[in-house]
């Protein structure tokens, strides 16, 4: 008996019916699983990973999230191989490669390649899903092709971020004069100012990072949000089109960890807490002379202002080896540090 034959040779099938679209997330929920524990698994990264696919388009990522929790208790009360099985059979002809480019991204390794580790099995999900070497060959390509842009967009987009080491202001003025800040970091303990269209950063040496995103509010949103309502409208904007955006398409181990709609704060705000490994603005030399980014919990609060939309974070980075706090104290300590950033911002 192989090691995958619980995946692949399984006689069983199971009785839940899938869509297309599911068939495509059951593979990646399966590749995920195939050499962890269930219990491993982090339904909303790996929803954040599968947002990101033109065949979940017209999902949210909490529908994608939904999905996924479903397909992890199919596994978990009929096995992997049932699984696999009816998502094998519920893929429609042109969702085959999708599915196999689900199983792709699901073992990339933070250098972009397939660990050997993981090849036996990718090996095995081609031959499952009938595709030759050179379709696989092509759609390992592109995958990594995809993800290497998506990489020197990021830096594109840092390259043109302008640093800021004139303090002696003490205040920042937004080039499109709708707020003013007073500096929150000092040069001596390396502060640094970045700033670019729609956003400024505030960091230092000692772990700050206080930063504001800020968009113009169109009139024609009003009727939306006054549709939706506003927790719903603040949730979608955060949860479902920044925080993919921004953090996951970077940080692709990261998971929202903690929600909640503040109804008395700034006229309504929404935030949310991220737990982001490796995702630091903080790095560390490591003993073969390689910078590793730490592990951080980040939190990020959204609300209207005049004519804008805000979202201001910070981060925790846990440096020298320091442990989170629970998630509750985590989430309540940093939502107060942003609350308090908010306090000296002059809106205009």
């Amino acid at each position: 008996m192989t090691k995958y034959d619980k995946v692949f040779n399984s006689p069983k099938t199971s009785e839940e019916s899938l869509s297309p679209e599911e068939a495509v997330a059951a593979i990646a929920t399966v590749t995920a699983i195939a050499d962890e524990s269930i219990e491993d698994v982090d339904a909303e990264s790996l929803a954040g990973i599968l947002w990101e696919f033109e065949v979940f388009e017209e999902y949210s990522e909490d529908e994608i999230a939904e999905i996924v929790e479903r397909l992890l208790a199919i596994a978990e009360e009929e096995g992997i191989g049932p699984l696999f099985n009816v998502a094998k059979v519920s893929l429609s002809e042109e969702l085959v490669l999708d599915g196999f480019a689900a199983g792709v991204i699901v073992l990339l390794d933070d250098e972009l390649a397939i660990p050997k580790s993981k090849q036996a099995y990718l090996k095995k999900l081609q031959a499952a899903l009938e595709l030759e070497d050179e379709e696989a060959e092509e759609i390992i390509k592109e995958v990594i092709a995809a993800f290497k842009e998506a990489e020197e967009e990021y830096a594109d987009d840092e390259d043109e971020t302008v640093v800021i080491e004139d303090f002696s202001e003490q205040t920042y003025q937004s080039p499109l004069g709708n707020f003013a800040v007073p500096i929150p970091v000092d040069p001596q303990q390396g502060g640094r100012i970045q700033s670019q269209e729609g956003v400024v950063g505030f960091s230092d040496d000692i772990g700050t990072l206080l930063r504001i995103d800020y968009y113009p509010f169109p009139l024609e949103q009003l009727e939306e949000l006054e549709s939706v309502g506003q927790e719903e409208y603040l949730q979608t904007i955060l949860v479902d089109k920044y925080v993919p955006q921004a953090i996951f398409a970077n940080v692709p181990d990261a998971s929202v960890e903690y929600t909640e709609y503040l109804a008395d704060t700034l006229r309504g705000a929404y935030y949310v807490l991220i737990d982001m490994p490796k995702g630091s603005t903080i790095s560390k030399q490591e003993n073969n002379g390689t910078a590793m980014r730490l592990d951080a919990y980040r939190g990020l609060l959204t609300f209207i202002s005049g004519e804008f939309l805000y979202i201001v974070s910070s981060q925790h980075s846990f440096i020298n080896g320091e442990t989170p706090d629970s998630l509750e104290e985590e989430a309540e300590d940093i939502k107060e540090s942003i609350l308090e950033f908010v306090e000296t911002i002059e809106f205009n």
